[in-house]
């Protein structure tokens, strides 16, 4: 990579100022939080695969409610690392986003149900 496609890469970065946190041998705050997401996101797939397999209502009900809880700490803490600069995002330029789109929206007629909508019986 070029040193001008690097630039254009750190300039379609989006971010908060970096934390500093310091370099040793001890957990630092960010090796705390990323370890709390990665937990996070660990049981939120895990309660996928429960949700999936439950065959009690009121069972499934309490697991959607716990599942959700979990989805929502996951975001939680992924926006504090955000927030601390633990996280960078790139910004997309509008023509790579027209590329995908038009990418996915190709891929609706090999859904089950043709037009991508979900089940006929539910439109």
């Amino acid at each position: 990579m070029n040193q001008q496609q690097q630039q254009q890469q750190q300039q379609n970065k989006i971010k908060n100022p970096e934390l500093q946190v310091p370099k040793n041998t001890q957990m630092s705050e960010r090796d705390f939080i990323n370890d709390q997401l990665a937990t996070e996101k660990y049981m939120t797939s895990s309660y996928s695969i429960a949700l999936n397999e439950a065959s009690h209502a009121a069972l499934y009900q309490d697991l959607a409610g716990i599942c959700q809880q979990t989805q929502d700490c996951q975001r939680d803490l992924y926006n504090v690392m955000f927030r601390k600069g633990f996280y960078a995002l790139e910004a997309a330029e509008a023509q790579k986003m027209q590329q995908s789109y038009q990418q996915f929206q190709g891929y609706t007629n090999q859904l089950p149900y043709g037009n991508g909508s979900g089940n006929p019986s539910m439109n």
